[in-house]
């Protein structure tokens, strides 16, 4: 089946779920994009085999497009640290860090551009059910400075670590530094824990949470920093904006 084809039909078979979308579906013109918007906006239900059989040939092809980037291909910047600039789900490393909202259960706007909705797009629609049953356990929202993981399906690392950190108002507070550092210290732990080796971090709550970004990175690296002194776990700093790769350089380049 063409790439084209697969498309086509994993957009009929959402579409035959979700029947009330088919007029707002037909206003947008790239079928791709309409693909990851009707897959963005799907509750957590069962997935059919044969949807999930296309779906992941079609996301396992396009990370062939993209490029897998591996462990060995950053390199370090201090001890055990690295920072790589670019697109989070191409990074083979044994686990991501996702910036996820209190659902726990993806970014539900079509096609927005946060890391949320990046991840869970590129890892398909198991991700967000793997999410979903974690949440029904749970029975209430994840609470900030937590952190949860789910296997990473379609993305190159292993595993997908979730958590929440603080949405900042007028003004950030210590409580919202307290809460950023325990997304961090909740993530290495839980990456231990879990016998991981390496785990990438995003930029957490500098983007739709408006932490300030030069903050958020030295609590970042001050977590990471203290945690590596008796701990044995490559870390990666991962960032998108020219921005925020300067700051990180400066912070780590005296390390």
């Amino acid at each position: 089946m063409t790439r084209d084809r697969q498309i086509d039909f994993l957009i009929r078979m959402l579409l035959n779920e979700m029947p009330e979308l088919k007029i707002s579906a037909s206003k947008i013109k790239s079928k791709r994009k309409l693909l990851r918007a009707l897959m963005n906006v799907r509750p957590p239900l069962p997935i059919k085999e044969e949807f999930l059989e296309i779906q992941d040939q079609l996301l396992q092809a396009e990370l062939e497009d993209k490029g897998i980037v591996t462990l060995d291909q950053i390199p370090h910047v201090a001890d055990r640290i690295r920072i790589w600039q670019g697109d989070i789900t191409r990074l083979a490393v044994d686990a991501i860090v996702n910036a996820a909202n209190s659902q726990l259960l993806g970014c539900f706007i079509p096609c927005h551009g946060c890391i949320d909705n990046a991840i869970h797009s590129a890892a398909g629609l198991q991700l967000r059910q793997a999410c979903f049953e974690i949440m029904s356990k749970q029975n209430r929202d994840e609470p900030a400075g937590d952190a949860k993981i789910t296997p990473a399906f379609n993305l190159p690392s292993k595993f997908v670590i979730h958590t929440v950190g603080p949405i900042v108002g007028d003004k950030l507070t210590v409580e919202h530094e307290r809460l950023l550092a325990n997304c961090y210290y909740s993530c290495l732990s839980l990456a231990v824990k879990n016998n991981l080796s390496s785990i990438a971090f995003c930029c957490i709550s500098t983007g739709e949470f408006h932490f300030p970004n030069e903050r958020a990175a030295q609590i970042a690296v001050e977590c990471v920093t203290n945690f590596l002194i008796d701990n044995s776990i490559e870390v990666v700093f991962n960032v998108y904006k020219d921005f925020d790769l300067t700051i990180y350089q400066k912070l780590l380049g005296g390390l």
